[in-house]
């Protein structure tokens, strides 16, 4: 059964890009290890469009950004020097340990024009990986194990569910995986895991006799076995482990209020380093903000 349903909340972030927000949520901060969850788009991008378009340098620590698109294309720069485009059904999953800054710009729709659908999420990392080493990678193809059965495409983005595991290095156990279902397809839905939820992207789906519609988070009950698609839908499934609760920062995720005031001070006094050819354009600290537990 479902035990909570998140709605996703429209935000801007300026130069026209809007995002729908649905994790942290009041009542449900984490799924898992999963503590950041932001629907993009689906957003037209004319040629041409504006560079205040483009999410610009920022920082991050604490934890592993996971970008997925279903289609577009974005172009990543971080501060290792590691510069990469991805496309659908690509991860690029970056993992910002003791602290990392990256930008992520459209060149792609500047130069022809694009059209921008995908899901920006956030891992946590577990206590005693916090404050790694950053790095970056990314995968497709061969990485990502894919399946079609009865209606269903699927893609399994991280971690292990369905008896397949994919080849990206993860910290904690955990799932994620894309389904493109047809009307009247079933899946499974994966156990083993702590914390699990369902993400209808477009579309909308039935569990345990009740229909949901696209851009809901559904909490679910360890009884919650599967999903039936009402209409063609893109659906993600989500979940994992608990890692314990965390501080969050604008983009700063640690278990210690101190380490994230420490970051916040090393980002207004530039003591973090820029990509290289990011090193005028960067995102400065919001003014309004607080630490959430």
């Amino acid at each position: 059964m479902v035990e909570l349903i998140i709605p996703q909340r429209r935000r801007s972030l300026g130069g026209g890009l809007e995002i729908g927000r649905v994790l942290p949520f009041v009542k449900q901060k984490m799924v898992g290890p999963f503590i950041f969850f932001d629907h993009m788009g689906p957003l037209s991008l004319p040629k041409g469009i504006s560079s205040t378009v483009d999410v610009r340098a920022h920082p991050h620590i604490g934890l592993s950004t996971v970008t997925y698109l279903f289609s577009g294309e974005m172009m990543h720069r971080d501060s290792l020097g590691y510069e990469q485009a991805i496309n659908p059904r690509e991860v690029n999953w970056m993992t910002a340990g003791k602290g990392i800054t990256h930008s992520e710009r459209f060149e792609r729709a500047r130069a022809i024009g694009d059209h921008l659908h995908g899901i920006q999420a956030w891992v946590a990392l577990p206590f005693e990986y916090e404050e790694i080493s950053p790095s970056f990678s990314h995968h497709a193809d061969d990485d990502l194990p894919q399946w079609r059965a009865n209606g269903i495409v699927g893609q399994l983005i991280a971690g292990s569910a369905y008896g397949l595991t994919a080849n990206v290095k993860t910290l904690s156990p955990l799932f994620y995986a894309h389904l493109d279902m047809m009307t009247g397809a079933i899946a499974e839905i994966p156990d083993g895991y702590k914390e699990r939820a369902i993400y209808i992207a477009s579309g909308s789906v039935e569990v345990s006799g009740s229909r949901y519609g696209a851009g809901n988070m559904l909490i679910l009950s360890a009884s919650a076995s599967s999903l039936r698609a009402l209409e063609d839908s893109i659906v993600m499934l989500l979940g994992g482990e608990p890692v314990g609760p965390r501080y969050l920062y604008w983009n700063f995720v640690s278990s210690s209020e101190a380490r994230i005031a420490q970051a916040v001070s090393d980002w207004q006094t530039g003591s973090m380093k820029l990509p290289d050819a990011d090193d005028a354009e960067f995102i400065p600290l919001p003014e309004k903000q607080s630490i959430q537990p």
